[in-house]
């Protein structure tokens, strides 16, 4: 069979994630599963990708200072495409910027970096609602009923940086599904593909959380390093999130993008 060399890359993995994700449930709260053989192939295709493939420049880093600095996004997108079935584009950051730890509901991920590299915080949540039963740790500073009420009982997964040269990070409705990305030493970016979309209509909205320090915890800090690893061996390592809004230093701008367009 002759190989397709004419048709792009970025048109490839479009399609295969039309096929891979077409027919997922799109409840906040389905079992999203994927089908093992058609996942493999647009993890394969989206390894490849590079920044070339996307006709985007590495950017240089830019260190931000004064009033231009200050206007200026942290975090820019370029849009490629959106269908029912998923959407696919480009996160841009400037070096030292995030993306504050989010969730994805109902939704699986795939993030490939295109150049620079990340720091990618993954967190599972152990449950939705607060009962009884749950009662919450003391906090420093305690929190007032209304933040009481959007606390999220949490378990940090992984800690992994990803450059270009690595494989997607993946996401699931169930597993890695709130995480924070960092920049590590310069700018980035980084490919970004999402089934179903986001649809505050349909369940699918951003949600926002950071991370609460209980008293318990501050207890534990002057532990030596050998009990806090004795103790991180024993279980994975559970911690509150509160749910916020947006943070105010954290937004996002667009940018064009100047790649092969996308068609189905």
């Amino acid at each position: 069979m002759p190989r397709d060399n004419k048709t792009p890359l970025i048109q490839k993995i479009a399609k295969q994630a039309s096929t891979t994700f077409k027919g997922l449930k799109s409840s906040a709260n389905g079992d999203n599963t994927l089908a093992a053989d058609q996942e493999s192939e647009l993890l394969s295709l989206v390894t490849a990708v590079r920044a070339a493939d996307l006709k985007i420049v590495p950017r240089k880093t830019k260190p931000s200072s004064g009033a231009a600095g200050l206007q200026s996004p942290p975090v820019a997108y370029m849009h490629i495409c959106e269908t029912e079935v998923f959407s696919m584009g480009v996160f841009l950051l400037k070096s030292g910027a995030s993306i504050p730890l989010h969730d994805h509901p109902g939704m699986n991920g795939m993030l490939k970096v295109l150049y620079g590299k990340v720091s990618v915080r993954c967190f599972d949540k152990l449950e939705d609602n607060l009962t009884l039963s749950t009662v919450p740790p003391q906090f420093e500073p305690p929190l007032t009923p209304v933040e009481t009420s959007s606390l999220r009982r949490s378990v940090l997964r992984s800690v992994c940086e990803y450059s270009e040269n690595s494989g997607p990070c993946l996401l699931t409705p169930l597993r890695d599904n709130l995480h924070q990305i960092d920049t590590v030493d310069g700018p980035v970016a980084f490919l970004d593909i999402l089934a179903p979309p986001y649809n505050p209509d349909d369940g699918r909205d951003c949600h926002y959380y950071k991370v609460l320090q209980t008293v318990a915890e501050e207890e534990t800090d002057g532990k030596s390093n050998e009990e806090e690893q004795g103790e991180e061996k024993e279980k994975e390592e559970e911690t509150w999130l509160l749910e916020i809004p947006q943070p105010e230093d954290f937004w996002c701008g667009a940018e064009p993008y100047p790649g092969p367009a996308v068609s189905f």
